[in-house]
């Protein structure tokens, strides 16, 4: 299943360079995630359709820092709702305490893989934006392993 998700993604990766971009509804948004991982969000386009977002978020009494590259593709006929997708690193550290039995009462330290694919809606009327994603993740040092739950909506405050 996980081989099928890479290959899927990797196609849209591909694929994204050859979709039709448009121009960009702000430049920079800051603001909060709110999901399964809580925690702050700030994306901000480098080139046409393409961003990097780093997201701050909490969970089992710590936190994970991730760095994404994003592609963003306007939905055809839909004003300003946008779909993207992409991938970096993660790093993180906490500790479970006896509150998480499923990760014992131990401390850790992850090192990791991120995908990322989702829809961003940016409003005309007041500068903010809201997307809602999927953002699983490997870890490849530490409490190895699929963390396939990883949903939130985002809120962002957008500079223009």
């Amino acid at each position: 299943m996980k081989r099928y998700f890479i290959y899927f993604f990797m196609f849209f990766l591909f694929a994204g360079g050859g979709i039709s971009t448009y121009g960009q509804l702000y430049k920079t948004g800051v603001g909060a995630r709110l999901g399964t991982f809580n925690g702050l969000t700030v994306k901000h386009f480098t080139a046409e359709g393409q961003a990097i977002e780093g997201i701050l978020s909490t969970r089992w009494n710590g936190f994970v820092i991730a760095g994404l590259y994003e592609f963003q593709r306007q939905f055809p006929d839909v004003n300003n709702l946008e779909w993207f997708f992409g991938g970096g690193a993660h790093v993180g550290f906490w500790h479970s305490g006896s509150r998480y039995p499923h990760l014992g009462n131990s401390s850790a330290s992850v090192v990791g893989v991120d995908l990322i694919i989702g829809v961003e809606y940016t409003f005309d009327e007041f500068p903010f934006s809201a997307s809602l994603d999927w953002k699983p993740a490997f870890n490849i040092i530490g409490h190895t392993g699929w963390w396939g739950d990883v949903a939130a909506l985002s809120i962002r405050y957008t500079f223009r």
